[in-house]
């Protein structure tokens, strides 16, 4: 069973040669494992060169228990995906 938080959020959109970024900072909450936040009414024509910072409304959606377990658990397995490492035989003729 899940419930759902009406909130505001700081929201700060760029698309530049500098930097790619969307980030939404809700307020007064913590967010946890398997929790879903939807923002309302953020700009979506955000051109080459701009940039957006404001407020806006959002909705969390909170996960329940099992998601929440489940969402820590596959993340576990998620996470050894960033470690990819390879080996390369050494060269011993020079």
């Amino acid at each position: 069973m899940s419930r759902t938080v009406e909130l505001t959020c700081d929201i700060d959109i760029e698309q530049s040669f500098d930097s790619l970024h969307a980030h939404a900072i809700p307020h007064g909450v913590e967010i946890g494992p398997g929790d879903v936040i939807i923002v309302h009414g953020v700009p979506t024509d955000i051109g080459v060169g701009g940039s957006y910072t404001g407020q806006c409304r959002a909705t969390l959606i909170r996960a329940g228990f099992l998601r929440r377990v489940w969402t820590q658990f596959s993340a576990i397995f998620e996470l050894t995906e960033l470690f990819e490492v390879g080996f390369q035989p050494i060269d011993q003729k020079g």
